[in-house]
C-alpha cells in the first residue's frame, strides 16, 4: 500500500519518504536534481527525509526516489518517453520501477492521477544509462 509503506502526509504537510537502499549513489543526486517540477498536473511538494533523492507531488502524493534495486524482466514491462518501466499494480495505485537501469528509479502513483505520470521522468530517468536489458 502507498500510503503505508512509503510514505505519510497530512494536508500541506511535508510528504516522508523512506529514502532507497542505493539512495547515496553518485547517479541518483544527478536524478534528483532533474526531478520535474510538475507530475500528472499536480506541484512539487516538500518532503521530510534525510536521503535527499527523493521528491513528492500532489495530495494524494505521488512519490519518486532513486536507488531502488533494479527489477528482472517482467511481463508488465512498458516504456515511456524512450524509458522502460516495471508495472506493478497496488491495491492504492501503482509502482513503475525503470529496468534495464542501475541505480533504479521508483515511482509511486496513487490511484486518482489518471494519464501517463510516468512520462514527466523521463529527463531524470536518462542520466542513468541503460543496460543491455530492454522492455520487448
Amino acid at each position: 500500500m502507498l500510503a503505508t509503506a512509503l510514505l505519510t502526509a497530512c494536508g500541506g504537510s511535508a510528504v516522508s519518504v523512506t529514502p532507497a537502499d542505493g539512495h547515496a549513489d553518485p547517479l541518483c543526486a544527478k536524478v534528483a536534481d532533474l526531478w520535474p517540477d510538475k507530475v500528472a498536473g499536480q506541484e512539487r511538494r516538500s518532503v521530510s527525509t534525510k536521503g535527499g533523492t527523493e521528491a513528492a507531488w500532489g495530495d494524494p502524493a505521488i512519490i519518486a526516489r532513486c536507488g531502488v534495486t533494479s527489477p528482472g524482466a517482467d511481463e508488465n514491462c512498458v516504456e515511456a518517453n524512450g524509458i522502460d518501466w516495471i508495472y506493478s499494480e497496488l491495491s492504492d495505485g501503482a509502482s513503475f520501477v525503470t529496468f534495464g537501469r542501475t541505480p533504479a528509479i521508483q515511482v509511486l502513483v496513487p490511484k486518482n492521477y489518471a494519464g501517463d505520470a510516468i512520462g514527466a521522468f523521463g529527463k531524470a530517468a536518462a542520466v542513468v544509462p541503460q543496460g543491455s536489458h530492454r522492455c520487448s
